[in-house]
């Protein structure tokens, strides 16, 4: 899944256990209606740092997975959803800046 948008904000890295950190992000979508939605987002591990070559402001298009777990708790049964992002890429004019560093590697013969 994907969805472009503006960075609204962006968190610091939480680091949760010795193993595993997570920053959290906010993408405004939809800004030229009388409801933008302001979608919150995850990175996890090292792609923590994804997040560190972009501004606020930023128009983004963010590819990422829908999680969602069940936790069993003392109220009972409640679940949650992620929606954690993969890939970030800055987009430039409508056109992605990272296009060519997906190519890199293709080369034509002559």
């Amino acid at each position: 899944m994907n969805v472009t948008g503006k960075l609204k904000l962006k968190y610091d890295t939480q680091k949760v256990s010795e193993k595993f950190s997570k920053r959290d992000f906010v993408l405004s979508t939809d800004l030229a209606t009388p409801y933008p939605q302001h979608v919150s987002f995850q990175v996890t591990g090292d792609k923590c740092a994804l997040l560190d070559k972009f501004n606020e402001g930023d128009e983004l298009t963010v590819q990422f997975n829908l999680r969602g777990r069940e936790w069993n708790g003392p109220q009972g049964i409640k679940y949650f959803n992620t929606l954690e992002a993969w890939r970030i890429d800055k987009v430039s004019d409508g056109i992605i800046d990272n296009f060519k560093a997906d190519f890199e590697d293709f080369k034509l013969e002559d």
